[in-house]
Order: structure tokens, then sequence, then C-alpha cells
């Protein structure tokens, strides 16, 4: 028996993961939306016939996530509170045998290249003139762009290949035309993303080639900022830093997942660098744009890591004062080349582990803040909460860095506008300001 009424004709699309998914789903929401579907993004209304779930399953909290959530709208579905279920993305491409075995009340899975046969089964139609149209799930003023898909690249300990498929580029014609019309709903910040930026164009035009995307997309009128996410640092193309000086609308920021500093555990996790070569680019990338950000995210845990191993590792992040860090738990997936390995670090020590190397990072963080007090910055405001305007900086990405502070009982910003900001105090993770005068 029913329990709710729900429109049929309604879609809700549950996002889990990380922004590739996010843009994945703004595609399959501007496709359904053009075959005159409704169509709402994570809606707590309960009023919808159909539910898709883009599910992550890169490690095992977000696998774990995902389960939770399908187990939670198959209930739904159960009770007759949701007519159909779909689930898609990076756990259903992995897993969907044993997924359809388990979970009996989803009605169908797809894989992340599966849109087209997710858009038949509900009687929908892929449109490929649409490049460019999605419905956006952040706020207007900023939007992911995904300069190509799948990876390459043959790291041990890493799943992606497995879920996204090999490396394909998309056409630099089709993403200046995807910037042109986010650039025409209001977006001003492009936040480029990829498995691996530096390898962009290899496959279509034979060469590196993210810098002559770069420069295509900054004469995109209405771009103020191209914020750069995972950059891989074996093969890295030097060109994007000439062109990060030459384009004011190209953020001196760069996130560059390095994973590890033990040459050890690089040759293990199979990066294809040693330190020496990682410690060169930092220093060349630091000397060829003054003042850029570096962000990287780096594993604890990794098996075979030793007591010396993490401490090399401790000991170069100390020296290496990374703007931004994050760290994760190593864990341990079947088909990587690692699952072959012997899984042989605690969970406990693996958070252990993590939690001195963020202890270091907060107090470098904390040191670099208080260094900005005085200084104005350019200021892009996200949202207000709590009683401030948040904003960011072009050294800082939205979610995952600091953020600007600013008191809204004195003062007004709009959403989506740039201000310049003076600091005037720094905490560990953040900044406090006042407009310039």
């Amino acid at each position: 028996m029913k329990t709710k009424s729900f429109k049929k004709n309604k879609i809700n699309v549950i996002t889990l993961g990380c922004s590739k998914n996010i843009y994945d789903s703004e595609v399959l929401m501007g496709q359904l939306r053009a075959n005159k579907f409704d169509v709402t993004h994570e809606s707590t209304d309960d009023d919808s016939g159909i539910v898709i779930i883009n599910t992550c399953g890169f490690i095992d909290n977000a696998k774990q996530e995902s389960i939770d959530t399908i187990l939670e709208f198959a209930q739904a579905k159960e009770a007759g509170k949701i007519d159909k279920l779909i689930v898609t993305g990076c756990l259903s491409e992995r897993y969907k045998p044993e997924l359809s075995k388990e979970i009996k009340n989803v009605d169908e899975f797809f894989g992340t290249r599966d849109l087209p046969l997710l858009l038949k089964s509900l009687g929908a139609d892929y449109k490929h003139e649409l490049i460019g149209e999605r419905l956006l799930t952040t706020p207007k003023h900023f939007a992911y762009l995904k300069i190509s898909e799948g990876c390459d690249r043959p790291c041990s300990f890493c799943a992606i290949p497995l879920m996204r498929g090999t490396h394909i580029s998309t056409p630099i014609e089709d993403l200046v035309t995807q910037a042109k019309t986010l650039a025409a709903k209001g977006v001003k910040e492009l936040i480029l993303i990829a498995q691996d930026l530096t390898y962009y164009g290899l496959d279509i035009y034979k060469k590196r080639n993210l810098s002559e995307l770069l420069k295509n997309l900054s004469d995109v009128k209405g771009i103020d900022w191209i914020r750069l996410h995972y950059a891989f640092p074996s093969g890295f193309p030097m060109d994007i830093l000439d062109v990060m000086n030459e384009r004011e609308n190209i953020c001196k920021y760069l996130d560059m997942p390095l994973q590890h500093i033990s040459d050890n555990m690089l040759k293990s996790m199979r990066r294809g660098t040693t330190r020496q070569k990682t410690n060169d680019l930092i220093s060349e990338i630091r000397s060829k744009v003054p003042g850029i950000a570096l962000r990287t995210s780096l594993i604890a845990g990794y098996p075979g890591e030793t007591v010396e191993d993490f401490e090399e590792m401790k000991n170069w992040v100390q020296e290496s004062r990374f703007d931004r860090l994050g760290i994760f738990t190593y864990s341990h997936e079947e088909n990587t080349h690692a699952y072959s390995l012997e899984d042989n670090i605690s969970d406990d020590v693996k958070r252990e582990r993590c939690a001195e190397i963020m202890a270091i990072q907060q107090t470098i963080s904390s040191e670099i803040n208080e260094e900005k007090i005085g200084k104005t910055f350019k200021v892009l405001f996200d949202r207000k909460e709590g009683g401030y305007f948040v904003g960011r900086t072009e050294f800082d990405s939205p979610e995952v860095d600091n953020e600007v502070l600013l008191e809204a009982k004195d003062n007004y910003v709009r959403i989506g506008d740039f201000a310049d900001i003076k600091i005037t105090e720094a905490s560990d993770f953040d900044l406090f300001g006042i407009p310039s005068k």
C-alpha cells in the first residue's frame, strides 16, 4: 500500500562522492529537464516518484556511504514511498553484479559511461546537442568543468581506472562552448577537474595540451577565475605555469596530490617519480609562479609503510610548508596492484599517522594565515552563514580550503560578487576581514 503520494514524473537525483560526480549529476539533470522531466537535486520533499543515486566507490568510507544510501531508498521503495530506484556511478560500475544480487529493490544499475542507456530506461532520449547544458547544483557563480574522463596512470592503490575507464579528453572547442554557456548563466569561476589534468590532450592532440586549453578558456568573457584541480607530478607540463603568469584570471593555485615522499613508498605506489624529482618540481613551480598556493593530498598506512617512511613524510611536510594539505588512510581495494600486498598497518595506526600529519599542517596553516593579517585580497563570496558572509581568495577552493569571514551585522556584500577585503584576524584555517577602503 502506498503510504505517501508522489509525482511519477518527478526525479530526485542524489549525488555522493567527488566533484566529478557532481558534474555528472548536473549533466544528467540537464538531459532529464530537456526530456520534460521534473527534476530536483537531493530534495527532502519526498514527493518524487523516481530516485537516481549517483554513487561513489573510491575508498571504504565512500563505498559504505553509497551502500547505506541505496539501502535507505530501497526500503523507501519497499514501503511504497517511491516508484522506481536507479543506481549509477562508480560503485555501480565496479560492483554491479554483487549489488544487483544483494539489493533486490533497485530497478536498474548503470555505470559511469551509461548515461544514454539510463535515459533510455526512463523513456528519454540522449540529446547530443546539449553541450554545456547542465542544472548546476553549486552556487550559480562557480561551476566544475570536467575536461577529461578516466585515467591511464598505473598507481597501485587506485581503483579509479576500474570505475572510470581509460583517459578520454574532451575537445577544446566543446569545453569552450561549455564555458561560454556557464558564463552566460552568471558563472564567474571555473574549477577544472579530471583524474589527471596534466594528461589532457595526449589522446586527441598527441601532446599535453592543457596550456592551450587554458588560453582558450581564459578568453571567455565573464570568467574571472579558473582554478586547477588534480595535477599529476610525473610528466608535469611546465608551460601551464607560463600561462598562469600571463593570464590574470587563472588562479595562482594548484591541487597536486603527491601521496607520499619516501622513495620506497613512491616506487611501490607506482607513481613514476622520486623524492628528489618531487622536491625539484615543487621548487620550480614556486620559482616560476611566486606566491602560488599549493594543495596536496597524502596517504597514511600504505602496505609496508615503515616508521622510518612515515617519519620521512612527516619531516617533509614540515619542510615543504604546503598551503593546503589533506591526508587519507590507505584503503585496500580489490583488483588494484596493491591488493596483492599485505595490508599490514592497523586502522588505529593509520588514523594516528593522519592525525600527526594534520597537527603539523594545522600549525603551518596558522602561521601562513597570520602572515596575511593587514594585507588585502580579492574575495569571492559564496554564502551567508552564522552571522558572516563567507568567501574565498584565489588561493582557496570551495569546500576543502580556507575561508574569509566578513561580519554581516556591520557589512553587506552580494553573494556571488567579488570584494576587496583587508584581513584583520586569522585562525588555523580561516581569515577574518573588513572591506578595504
